[in-house]
Order: C-alpha cells, then sequence, then structure tokens
C-alpha cells in the first residue's frame, strides 16, 4: 500500500480517537438545559427500538449523547415523529460501525480474488460511502417529519373549515372546536383531540393547546387559528366571519400546496424520458458519426 495512504489513514483513525475521547471526557449540559423546566409528561406513544440493529447500536448512545448528539433540530423531528433520542443514536451508531467495516471487508475480498482496490480513489469511496450511510438516518427522519407536519398542515386546512361550520350552528368556541375534532379520524386529527382533551382536564384554554401544537410541528398555521379563537372568548359569533376567512385561506393554501407538489411530480416524470431520448439518439447518431470519423 502507499505509504501516503498509510499516513492518512492513521493521522484520521488517530485524530477521530482524541476527539472521542475529548468528547467523552468533557461533554456537559450547559447552564440553560440545567436550569430549564422537565419537559411534561405527553401521553403519545414512543416507538422503542428492537432487533440486531438496535441492540448492537445500544453500545454507542453514551458515547454519542455525550458529544452533544442529536441536535435541538434533529430532537425536534423526533418529537413530530414519536420517536425516542436513545433509538436513534442506536440506529446511527449501527449505520456508522457498516460504513467503517463493510468497505474493508470488501476489499479484502477483492484482495483474495486477486483484485486491486487498494489505492487513493478506493479510499476516497470509502469515505464516501461512510458519511452518506451516516446521514441516512438523519434524511430519513427529516423526509417523515416534513411528511407530518404537512399532513398536520393539510388536516388543520379541514379542521378550520370545521370549526366554522360549527359555529355557524349555534355553538361556542369550545364546543365548534371539540365537534370538529370528532369528526376525523386520521392521526393528524387524532393528535389534535388529544391535545384539546389534554387542556380540558388541565382546565387550560384550548387556543393554548392549539398554539403548542403548531410549536411542536412548527406549523405557523396553528398560531394563527388560535390567536383568532382566543380573540372570541366564549363568544363564537364575533369572530365567525374572521375564522370563515381563514378557513378559506388554509384551503387555498392546500390546495396550491397539492397543485405545486402534482407539478413538481411532472416535472421529475419528463426527466427519465428526456434522458431516454437522448440516448437513443447517440445510439442512432454513432454509427454515422464513427463512419465520418474513420474516413477522414
Amino acid at each position: 500500500m502507499n505509504p501516503f495512504v498509510l499516513g492518512a489513514l492513521g493521522g484520521g483513525l488517530l485524530a477521530a480517537g482524541f476527539w472521542l475521547l475529548v468528547a467523552v471526557r468533557f461533554a456537559r449540559p450547559s447552564l440553560a438545559e440545567l436550569l430549564a423546566d422537565p419537559p411534561p409528561l405527553s401521553p403519545k406513544p414512543v416507538t422503542q427500538p428492537g432487533g440486531w440493529s438496535a441492540r448492537l447500536g445500544s453500545v454507542g448512545v453514551p458515547v454519542l449523547s455525550a458529544s452533544g448528539l442529536p441536535t435541538a433540530r434533529t430532537r425536534a423531528r423526533l418529537e413530530i415523529c414519536e420517536r425516542d433520542v436513545p433509538g436513534y443514536l442506536a440506529e446511527k451508531t449501527t449505520t456508522g460501525l457498516l460504513g467503517i467495516c463493510v468497505p474493508p471487508l470488501l476489499g479484502a475480498v477483492l484482495l483474495l480474488a486477486g483484485v486491486d482496490v487498494v489505492s487513493l480513489y478506493g479510499v476516497a469511496v470509502w469515505g464516501v460511502f461512510a458519511a452518506v450511510v451516516w446521514l441516512a438516518p438523519d434524511l430519513s427522519l427529516r423526509d417523515e417529519a416534513a411528511k407530518r407536519r404537512e399532513q398536520m398542515r393539510h388536516t388543520l386546512a379541514a379542521f378550520a373549515d370545521l370549526v366554522v361550520v360549527a359555529l355557524a350552528g349555534g355553538a361556542g368556541v369550545t364546543g365548534a372546536l371539540d365537534d370538529a375534532s370528532r369528526a376525523g379520524s386520521g392521526a393528524a386529527m387524532a393528535r389534535i383531540r388529544t391535545a384539546l382533551r389534554a387542556a380540558a382536564v388541565r382546565r387550560q384554554p384550548p387556543w393554548q393547546a392549539l398554539r403548542a401544537l403548531g410549536e411542536r410541528y412548527g406549523v405557523e398555521e396553528f398560531s394563527e387559528l388560535a390567536a383568532g379563537l382566543q380573540l372570541a372568548g366564549a363568544d363564537g359569533a364575533r369572530v365567525r366571519a374572521s375564522l370563515a376567512a381563514k378557513a378559506k385561506t388554509l384551503r387555498t393554501q392546500h390546495l396550491a400546496a397539492l397543485d405545486a407538489d402534482a407539478q413538481s411530480a411532472t416535472e421529475r416524470m419528463s426527466l427519465p424520458v428526456v434522458l431516454l431520448f437522448a440516448g437513443f439518439l447517440v445510439l442512432i447518431g454513432f454509427p454515422a458519426l464513427s463512419l465520418i470519423l474513420t474516413s477522414l
């Protein structure tokens, strides 16, 4: 093997080990985390890790936790997806071990088969593969959180329409919210219904529960709806027109988002057709171009 490659690998492993020791030894929670109130107990189900991958990755959970993982943004996404932190860290550990161990094992098998893969390009491919596998859980978590956030936004549009209908029927704000939350059976509507019930048990106003739900999922429309309901107080007739306008705006945004997704899917479908047509043109034109070049 090239001495330069051996030196680079040795230096990288030495630096990674030193960084790991320093992170585990000196990692401490910040003053803001120590002074912050503990999070309230939530009735939401938490997905527990299971399987051989979780058992393998559980060894690295304390190490990754001491190094500052997960970040605040990742914690928010885990809360949206109703997943626990140890399961996420175990998944990160497993994917990291696979990214580090699989390429050398594959390279050893190829060397035994007589294929020389030991080069600087092989090390670069190893690094790219390890980085992609290490970031795979974060990318999957980001996509899942985005889907759930979009589902909450779409459900809110239907929920606002149902609230306006209940207000038009003579119900108060609390009764209209309760009737609207009972009309749906989806997962997003169930979360809204659970938040409203928890607010009623704690004797809190329902708009406070909606605002907290919007902060949890990062959906600003919840805060806007909560502000309109807070202005209503106990009499829903005074703000029925404004809530109807807000429901119409949410419905328009929902339809615009669906149309944008459809247009994006159409554009993505046209790309393979263009590539196929370009390959067909190259296949047809290559014999003629080769004949012209060889006849000169």
